[in-house]
């Protein structure tokens, strides 16, 4: 079975809304491209191993267009291969509208996300979702993910959409690997979906791991 890899760009209030781009989404939200500022070589090349093996993307309508109105007029260059890849691998957009998918590749997923899903799984080896905050809340809620990329970069907003505004399901996470930390102090924190739910301990205990007199 396939794996869905989740994607985010965040900041350490954990606002992911429009890292990217002034115009990506300017409804009110005063801080878009927050990202690029902090963007390095380290990050760059995180990107590029982060994406090894994938092939297919699910993303919301939003992220979708912003894609489409970009990738399929670009050739790889200082990208690393990411324009012939996005262009060549299946596109699923979760959209309950009509959204226009010119871009080559793209099928609109069913409306039953759940069971969507896990076809794409049956399908796929490695999905990825980048971006896309309302889509990446769903399938938090439900627990559809089996990898979380997230970046962290040092700035607060204190205003935007948040990752988790609308909660997920509890859940452990494990950390994959060593975090990954750029020269302009971004951090990478891969995780994995571990098994079961999170405990509960009391820290007054001697059980807690620390020496006591």
């Amino acid at each position: 079975m396939g794996m869905i890899h989740i994607d985010l760009f965040a900041t350490l209030d954990l606002v992911g809304q429009a890292p990217g781009d002034p115009e990506e989404d300017p409804d009110g939200f005063p801080f878009g491209g927050w990202q690029a500022p902090l963007f390095d070589e380290t990050v760059g090349q995180q990107v590029g191993a982060g994406m090894e093996g994938m092939d297919a993307l699910l993303l919301g309508r939003k992220t979708y267009d912003i894609f489409a109105a970009f990738w399929p007029t670009q050739v790889d260059g200082v990208d690393g291969g990411i324009a012939t890849l996005f262009n060549s691998i299946p596109k699923y957009v979760a959209s309950r509208g009509n959204p226009d998918l010119d871009w080559a590749g793209s099928t609109q997923l069913a409306s039953d996300l759940v069971s969507a899903v896990h076809e794409l799984r049956d399908k796929h080896e490695h999905v990825h979702v980048i971006g896309s905050l309302n889509l990446v809340q769903a399938l938090l809620h439900e627990g559809l993910f089996d990898r979380l990329n997230l970046w962290l970069f040092p700035l607060m907003l204190g205003v935007g959409k948040k990752v988790f505004d609308d909660g997920a399901v509890p859940a452990n996470l494990t950390l994959l690997e060593p975090p990954v930390v750029s020269s302009k102090g971004a951090v990478l924190l891969r995780y994995g979906l571990g098994a079961g739910t999170p405990g509960a301990g009391d820290m007054r205990s001697e059980d807690r791991g620390v020496a006591s007199d």
